[in-house]
C-alpha cells in the first residue's frame, strides 16, 4: 500500500509542490473559502499545529488543492479534501491525498474516509478505500440551515 501511494505522489505535475501544512502555510489557507476549510475546525492555528495534519499543493507561490485533518480522535483523522475550481481533474486530490494518508500511516493513525458524495466515493477507491454502504448525513450550515 505504502509503494502505491508513493507513486501517486510522484506523479505530481510540473509546476506543482506539494507541502505540509506548517504555520506559514496555515496563515496562506485562512484568506480562501476552499483552503480555509483544511484549518478552521480547530479552535486556534496552535491546536491545528499540535494534532491537526494537512498537506497541500502549491503553484505560483498559491495553494490550489489539499488534503487535511477535518478532525482528530485519538487514533486518527477524518479528511477533508478539496481543490480550487480550475485546478481540478489534473489528480492534484489523488496526489495531496495519498500524502497525508502516508503522513498518518508513518504516525500510526488511522486516516478515516467518510465521503459526501459519489466523487469523493471514486477518489477514495482509487486510494484504497473498499466502499461498505451508504448512509443518509446532515450538515448544518454556516448559516444554521440543514441540508
Amino acid at each position: 500500500m505504502n509503494f502505491f501511494l508513493r507513486s501517486l505522489i510522484k506523479d505530481i505535475p510540473e509546476g506543482y509542490e506539494l507541502k505540509e501544512i506548517d504555520d506559514r502555510i496555515y496563515d496562506m489557507c485562512l484568506p480562501d473559502p476552499v483552503t480555509r476549510d483544511f484549518v478552521s475546525s480547530f479552535e486556534s492555528k496552535e491546536k491545528f499545529l499540535e494534532i491537526g495534519r494537512g498537506m497541500v499543493i502549491m503553484k505560483s507561490g498559491q495553494i490550489v488543492a489539499g488534503a487535511s485533518s477535518y478532525t482528530r480522535y485519538k487514533e486518527g483523522i477524518e479528511i477533508e479534501v478539496d481543490t480550487v475550481e480550475a485546478e481540478r481533474r489534473k489528480g492534484l486530490a489523488t496526489i495531496a491525498c495519498a500524502a497525508l494518508i502516508l503522513r498518518c500511516l508513518e504516525e500510526g493513525l488511522y486516516p478515516s474516509w467518510d465521503a459526501q458524495n459519489m466523487n469523493s466515493v471514486h477518489l477514495a477507491e482509487k486510494l484504497g478505500y473498499e466502499f461498505d454502504h451508504e448512509y443518509t448525513a446532515y450538515e448544518v450550515s454556516r448559516e444554521g440551515r440543514t441540508h
